[in-house]
């Protein structure tokens, strides 16, 4: 496939049926994800396993869309500072959809490394609303012990804010985009070809 049929494809906004489908069931494994991750008390979000899941299967159009919903729903269901977040979740389903479409979850390895490229672009964006709302924190024991650590080291609070969002945001998206690779090599070729619209992924 050509370049210019990969751009097409990509960036196209088909709301079938299934597209449209898949948009709340992407918010239900995001809610569930999140559950299990503090039930666990697990040093990690894993809330958004739905909005990658939905931008592998999809594109980035339609991922960018269920990550956006998924934090507006929740903000006006729970808590009102998350519908702010939704532009971060916006961003991750923006980066994923792109990079499957490139092939960078076509593997283990390359699935890990879209993990770290998208907990990079989570920490960018979310920075500047933590240090706006939270005073820089996020709310995460283990990013917030480190956040207090750095503040007591005389660190400029934008810097040790931001290491407090790499210190969650890349290892939960490694893991989070990981997760969503397995779930997607799991399902049937005949589920995934209805939300490519007959357009393969990019392999590397």
């Amino acid at each position: 496939m050509n370049n210019k049929g990969n751009r097409r494809s990509m960036w196209s906004l088909n709301l079938s049926t299934a597209a449209i489908a898949l948009i709340p069931a992407a918010i239900g494994i995001n809610y569930l994800g999140k559950l299990f991750a503090g039930l666990l008390r697990l040093p990690l979000w894993l809330d958004s396993i739905g909005t990658v899941l939905a931008s592998i299967l999809a594109g980035p159009v339609i991922g960018a869309l269920a990550g956006i919903i998924n934090n507006v729903i929740f903000g006006l269901t729970a808590d009102p500072i998350s519908t702010v977040y939704a532009v971060t979740s916006g961003a991750i389903g923006l980066v994923t959809g792109i990079m499957a479409y490139k092939g960078w979850v076509s593997s283990i390895k390359t699935a890990a490394i879209t993990g770290l490229v998208v907990g990079l672009v989570a920490a960018v964006v979310s920075t500047p609303l933590n240090i706006l709302f939270w005073g820089g924190q996020t709310g995460n024991v283990w990013g917030d012990a480190f956040f207090a650590y750095l503040i007591n080291n005389n660190v400029p609070l934008w810097l040790a804010s931001f290491g407090n969002s790499i210190i969650v945001d890349v290892p939960d998206k490694i893991a989070t985009v990981l997760i969503s690779y397995f779930i997607f090599k799991a399902l049937p070729n005949n589920f995934k070809n209805i939300f490519r619209g007959g357009h393969e992924i990019e392999e590397l």
